[in-house]
Order: C-alpha cells, then structure tokens, then sequence
C-alpha cells in the first residue's frame, strides 16, 4: 500500500512514498493550489519500483545490519577540477536489510554557494540544471533535513544497525567532509562510516569493478536504471546491484570509515 508522507521545512516539502520505495520533491505550492490539489491523479509506481518491490518476496541470505542507506552525490564541477566543490543533489534510499524492500526516500536538490551557476559541463554531466538549484535548500538546511528524516524513519535509534553504501569512498570520505570542513559543519557521525560497493563487488565477484557502476551492472546481467551521474538513478542502480549481490549470498561489511 503507498501511504503518503508530506515533510514540510524551509519552503520545500517532499513526498515520500513509504513502502514503495518512490520519493519526489517539489517546490512549496502556493494555497490557492493546494485547496484546488486532486490527490486522485497519483501516479503508479514506476517499473523500477515494481521490480524491487517484486525482489523483496525472495529470499536473501542474512545480512548484519538492520538497513541499508544508498547515497550518492552530485556535485559541481567544470573540467578542470575547481575548489571547492559543492554538493547540488543529495539522495539516500532507505533498504531494508532482510527484504531489500526500498522502504524509504530522502532526495533533494541543494543550492551551491560559493560557485552559484552551475557549468554547462556540470549540467552535461548530471543533467542537473540552473533551475534544479536555484532557490533550493543549503548544504546546512539540507543536513538538517536529513537528520530529521533519519529520526522520522528509527534510525537514529542506538538498537537499529544501519550503514550508508556508496559507490566508491569519494562520497563520504571525500565530499561531505571537505564541504562541512570548509563550511565549518560538524559531520554527523552516522556518515562516518560506510561499505564501498566497488570493494564488495570485488570480493563478492573477484574482480574489481574499474568504472564502477556499468561494470558491476554488466558483470551481475542487471539492466541500467535512468541517467548515470544523475544521483537518483545512480542510487536506484545501486540498490540493485546491492540486492543482486544479497541474493546471491554475499554478507555486506563496512569497508571505510573516518573515524
């Protein structure tokens, strides 16, 4: 059943479809729009969805931790690499970690600061647009944001074992904490430790997978979701290299940390 959550904070609310696995964000409409808003017009859950939704009636070997957290960041960039780089698009997908199930969504566009205009390069890259970022929430709003979904979703609670997965240690080791070093942000310590998909996929198929994301879509026969660099899609891919590989027995284990 999809049950609809609105989250309102900062003039931006999103609707996170617990459960199915989808989540959307929009601009806070204004009254005479949401008095007029027909809720019977909500659209189906798209194939992927189904599909994930499908995987989660199989049966996966036992995992140790409670729930997976699939992130990966976009962030600004030009072709000669400039500093500092910002995070524009911040997306975590919440799995559980019996069933796999996409239980949760947390997505949304952040507004960069010090280089506010994205490079046609950038947008190229990560089919991120000018109009995507401007007037969306702050890399210091956004991490707010996200501690309150991660408290709305139990897994701030110390009983629940969870842990971020990433394709590669740039996201966490690199990213997050350079901008919050440059910003002067504490990072959270829940972002202090994570499994690098590339390294499980080597150790659960004995070859490392050099350009991340294909390979390890081509090596497991999996098909390709949406717009690589696009953060959203490159999470839905990884959540299902994650469930293929769970599939077939591997045991996730943290591989980083900057603790």
């Amino acid at each position: 059943m999809v049950k609809l959550v609105y989250w309102m904070r900062s003039g931006y609310f999103c609707i996170l479809y617990k459960g199915a696995g989808l989540g959307r964000s929009f601009e806070r409409p204004s009254a005479e729009s949401v008095a007029n808003r027909q809720f019977s017009n909500i659209p189906s859950p798209p194939l992927w969805v189904v599909n994930n939704m499908a995987s989660s009636k199989a049966s996966f070997h036992p995992q140790t931790y409670h729930n997976f957290l699939v992130l990966d960041f976009e962030a600004t960039c030009e072709k000669q690499l400039i500093h500092p780089q910002e995070i524009i698009e911040f997306p975590i997908l919440k799995l559980h970690g019996r069933t796999m199930e996409i239980e949760s969504i947390f997505h949304t566009y952040v507004q960069p600061v010090v280089h506010p205009m994205l490079t046609p390069f950038c947008t190229e890259l990560t089919g991120i647009e000018q109009s995507m970022v401007d007037g969306k929430p702050t890399l210091p709003e956004v991490l707010q944001m996200v501690d309150d979904w991660m408290r709305e979703n139990g897994l701030l609670d110390p009983k629940v074992n969870s842990i971020f997965v990433t394709c590669g240690d740039w996201d966490l080791k690199t990213m997050l904490p350079g901008q919050c070093q440059y910003l002067g942000l504490p990072v959270p310590d829940y972002f202090k430790k994570w499994i690098n998909l590339k390294k499980a996929y080597s150790f659960a198929m004995g070859n490392y997978p050099a350009n991340g994301l294909p390979f390890m879509i081509k090596g497991l026969n999996l098909q390709h979701i949406g717009k690589l660099h696009s953060g959203i899609d490159d999470c839905k891919n990884i959540a299902s290299i994650l469930t293929e590989l769970a599939r077939r027995g591997f045991t996730f284990k943290q591989t980083g940390s900057t603790y």
